[in-house]
């Protein structure tokens, strides 16, 4: 147990025997006759639904420990993503939320941490960044201007602008929460 004004991001939490993932929490300090209180915006697990919720600062709520498992995507089917567990060949599916927008970047063989709370799966941790192959662009140019760029499709089926000397075949670095370039990828080096 622990109390409200210790909740941060990413925590996971079991309130009235429901279970609900810490998306923000902001401590607010009281006044001489109103105590402070604890501002969380929560996501509840197994169902994807967001809620806000208030908490006093010495409220206690039951912190929960996630089990991490590395989990190699194999394939989508309908709203779910089926994970192998390389171990024990198990497949486990996980439902379109715990993915978010990230489905973009998966691909077959990605290797992934799962956060498991139990046997249910939780959270899909993601990399800051992907490296993608350039599947087609414009012919290479070489710029005065570096800050030019130009639009190239990758492998995953994405369109993001790259600067002007990116040429077909090329690996290139996306940034997951933004969708944007962020620098290439030499070969050999990761």
């Amino acid at each position: 147990m622990i109390t409200a004004s210790e909740l941060r991001a990413g925590m996971v939490i079991r309130l009235e025997n429901e279970t609900y993932r810490v998306l923000e929490a902001t401590a607010h300090a009281g006044t001489a006759k109103l105590g402070g209180s604890v501002h969380a915006r929560l996501l509840k697990l197994g169902t994807g639904s967001e809620s806000d919720r208030r908490f006093r600062l010495e409220e206690k709520v039951e912190d929960l420990d996630l089990v991490k498992r590395h989990l190699e995507f194999s394939y989508k089917s309908g709203e779910e993503f089926y994970f192998m567990d390389r171990e024990n060949f198990e497949q486990v599916p996980l439902p379109r939320y715990l993915i978010g927008e990230a489905h973009r970047f998966l691909r077959d063989g990605m290797r992934l941490p799962v956060e498991f709370l139990g046997e249910e799966p939780v959270k899909v941790v993601f990399p800051e960044t992907v490296d993608l192959r350039v599947t087609s662009t414009p012919q290479p140019m070489h710029a005065t201007q570096t800050s030019t760029m130009k639009s190239a499709a990758l492998e995953n089926g994405m369109e993001v602008l790259v600067p002007l000397f990116i040429k077909e075949g090329e690996l290139v670095r996306i940034n997951l929460a933004s969708g944007r370039y962020v620098e290439r990828v030499r070969e050999g080096r990761r």
